[in-house]
């Protein structure tokens, strides 16, 4: 990577001194002359991918006084440094009065780990470079004042647009109280996804599914209600192709769910059963002897599941679930993102099963409309992904 021009104390870039209160917003000139280094941390904050929650993915690079890279560090699970202290930690004493370029603003709490904000302050970093301001209440711009209330230069708002895309899951979260939502599917090209029998092994092919298990890995729960559990006998595995197994979430408000699945087996992976009150007693009793864990709620609905595992440190579901709790979780505003995988395959019939329930539309022009955000092949399969979250992502 091209290094931007070296960055002298006392040049055009230099520090100045600025009052204690909100960040500098970086002016074009400076979003220019910061954006090279601030792609590179975010290189580097994707390599947590999957393994961060419920914290956000963010990447930091560290400069010396003269502008030469010193360090570089990445988020790599929740627990573990965050990526600020990674880098100082690589960078040493060389970091001293230099600039830290960093996804998202520095914490500045005690949660699993110390504050960022103050490992930034002892390393004597002299400039910090933020893609984005830090939504969760716990910062939201506190890091960026402790800062500048000790001296350090502060700029806002490089490649902030990037950030936000990056970790919209993280975002959606901690301002609505709810993981983000994706809804997937794979159908025919005519609609359907099984046939009037229920066949449905395979509509899409291997690509596909190899898309579906790297998926998987990358979020944090995938969800599925009783009948998809009655009807498939899912495994809901990543197949070993993500970075990590999700939580398996099934939703039966009765627990009329049969002894012998492949979610009983916990081996590869975790699974947790969603019911109401009114789950009978023999259905709790054999989830207890199997040693499945169960969550009992007053009102068992998609909204009130995403909360649940919004207080477990989900930032991300998959809805993985057949058309009446897809339809569902459509109406309860449970789904930001659309992945739809067509098959160029046509199965026809009238009785066919098709993605969703129904929606309760009484009209087509109150359908709502989804913004397309690309499409890619997948062997002989086509890819289609839909945005809804275009209000998590400002946030």
């Amino acid at each position: 990577m091209a290094q931007p021009a070296r960055l002298g104390r006392g040049g055009r870039w230099g520090r100045r001194r600025l009052s204690p209160a909100a960040p500098l917003q970086a002016t074009a000139e400076q979003a220019a002359r910061w954006r090279p280094w601030m792609q590179r941390a975010l290189q580097l904050a994707v390599l947590g991918q999957g393994r961060t929650s419920p914290n956000p993915m963010v990447g930091c690079v560290v400069l010396d006084a003269e502008g030469q890279l010193v360090g570089e560090g990445f988020h790599a699970q929740a627990g573990l440094p965050h990526a600020e202290v990674g880098a100082l930690r690589q960078a040493g004493e060389r970091g001293k009065g230099g600039t830290a370029i960093v996804t998202l603003e520095p914490c500045c709490h005690h949660g699993r780990t110390p504050p960022c904000s103050q490992a930034l302050l002892a390393a004597g970093i002299g400039r910090v470079v933020v893609a984005m301001v830090d939504p969760d209440p716990r910062v939201a711009g506190q890091g960026l004042a402790q800062l500048r209330a000790a001296g350090v230069e502060v700029l806002a708002g490089v490649c902030g647009a990037e950030a936000r895309q990056l970790n919209r899951a993280f975002i959606h979260r901690v301002t609505t109280g709810r993981p983000l939502g994706i809804l997937k599917w794979a159908m025919s090209l005519d609609g359907r996804t099984a046939l009037p029998n229920g066949s449905s092994q395979w509509i899409s092919g291997p690509e596909a599914r190899a898309w579906v298990h790297r998926l998987r890995g990358q979020v944090d729960a995938v969800i599925v209600g009783g009948g998809t559990l009655r009807a498939d006998d899912p495994l809901l595995t990543s197949r070993g192709l993500g970075p990590r197994e999700p939580l398996r979430v099934v939703l039966s408000r009765t627990l009329d769910l049969p002894p012998q699945r492949q979610l009983w087996d916990q081996g590869p992976a975790p699974t947790l059963v969603v019911h109401g009150p009114e789950a009978s007693a023999l259905g709790r009793q054999q989830l207890d002897q199997l040693g499945v864990e169960r969550l009992e709620l007053d009102l068992c609905t998609p909204l009130t599941v995403l909360a649940a595992l919004a207080q477990r440190g989900c930032n991300q579901v998959l809805w993985e679930c057949g058309p009446p709790l897809a339809a569902e979780a459509l109406k309860q505003g449970c789904v930001q993102q659309l992945a739809a995988v067509i098959a160029p395959k046509l199965l026809g019939g009238v009785a066919a099963r098709t993605p969703l329930g129904d929606l309760g539309l009484v009209d087509v022009n109150g359908a709502q409309q989804w913004d397309l955000q690309g499409v890619e092949r997948l062997g002989v399969d086509w890819l289609w992904h839909l945005n809804n979250s275009l209000r998590a992502i400002k946030a």
